[in-house]
């Protein structure tokens, strides 16, 4: 079971937005920006990453390394609040939190309550 934030617009579908760890997200941190068409975060990592290659000779290949570790986990543990951004900037508004076992349902469960 996990915590959904439902996020609802008058001329749209309702998303759904799982409060929980990643794994898509700490294993892929590009692919699943670009999968969820977060542009702004993407081109932060792109950034951070060119930076971490450029300071690699100055703390060495093994604390980048561990640094480009941290920094995917921590993007990891983000990825529902980038979402919930990009949400709220496309014009959604937090409609309430449900807790289900899938988003599919957290979404159907949402709908019933809404109608």
């Amino acid at each position: 079971m996990a915590l959904y934030s439902v996020y609802a617009r008058t001329d749209a579908i309702p998303s759904v937005v799982p409060d929980r760890f990643s794994w898509f997200a700490a294993l892929l941190p590009p692919v699943f920006m670009l999968t969820h068409g977060l542009w702004l975060a993407l081109v932060g990592f792109v950034i951070g990453v060119v930076a971490l290659v450029l300071a690699s000779s100055w703390l060495g290949s093994d604390a980048a390394f561990w640094l480009y570790v941290l920094g995917a986990l921590w993007i990891g543990f983000e990825a529902p609040m980038l979402r919930r951004l990009k949400l709220a900037r496309a014009g959604f508004a937090y409609a309430g939190d449900l807790v289900a076992t899938d988003a599919d349902l957290a979404l159907s469960e949402w709908v019933k309550q809404a109608v």
